[in-house]
């Protein structure tokens, strides 16, 4: 077993494979390790001071959650996600996400993770924070699948949840707009919630995540190499 004598970065005081996953994951949405990027468990286990075992299981949860993937006998990579592959992720989760608007509208609960996501992403456009608003962008997604409260939307919703992180942090859509149109975006939809229009809370969804889809395929093809 190889354990690193010296570490660059540091976790934090949680549980070190908690700890480990959430460093990797936040690194990998933000652009910090790169799409097409190794992520191997020796550099894993160097980098951070750990164990080998401990990064191997770090690194198979981020591939079972779309963040990392591998192929036989190769390294896990950060993935680059093809022009089809964003339109199918995105067609995808919004059958989850209305799903669920549908049901928290006609109820006309707006679940707390939503109003505290929302809070973060203001706090984040008046700061200017991106990295603080693509997480407050995630978390008010699945608060939506939560919010329905139930385990099996919840699990399959997980199954792309790793590829929605990567479109809202990696290609750094929210970029090609203003903070403040993305947050008003959300806004829109927790607003229809509360008063219980149905019909005006998936309009607002799904405007969302069109609007969403073409700023990251908008991204995806501003680095096309063109033919020469």
């Amino acid at each position: 077993m190889h354990v690193a004598t010296s570490s660059q970065y540091k976790l934090g005081p949680s549980s070190l494979g908690e700890a480990l996953f959430e460093a990797l994951r936040s690194r990998i949405i933000n652009g910090d390790i790169a799409p097409g990027e190794k992520v191997t468990e020796l550099r894993v286990a160097s980098e951070y001071g750990i164990a080998r075992p401990t990064a191997k299981a770090c690194l198979e949860r981020l591939t079972a959650l779309g963040l990392l993937r591998r192929v036989a006998h190769k390294s896990a990579v950060v993935p680059r996600l093809t022009d089809a592959e964003i339109r199918d992720l995105f067609f995808s989760r919004s059958t989850f996400e209305s799903t669920a608007v549908a049901h928290l509208a006609g109820k006309k609960k707006v679940p707390e993770e939503l109003t505290r996501a929302q809070q973060a992403m203001q706090a984040a456009e008046a700061h200017g924070e991106f990295t603080e608003l693509v997480q407050a962008d995630i978390t008010f997604h699945w608060g939506l699948v939560r919010g329905f409260e139930s385990e099996r939307l919840s699990r399959m919703y997980e199954m792309i949840s790793g590829e929605i992180q990567l479109t809202i942090g990696q290609y750094q859509a929210h970029r090609r707009t203003t903070l403040s149109t993305v947050t008003a975006e959300h806004q829109a939809v927790i607003d229809a919630i509360a008063v219980g229009d149905v019909e005006a809370a998936c309009h607002a969804l799904a405007g969302h995540i069109s609007l969403a889809r073409d700023r990251v395929l908008a991204e995806l093809h501003s680095h096309d190499v063109p033919s020469a």
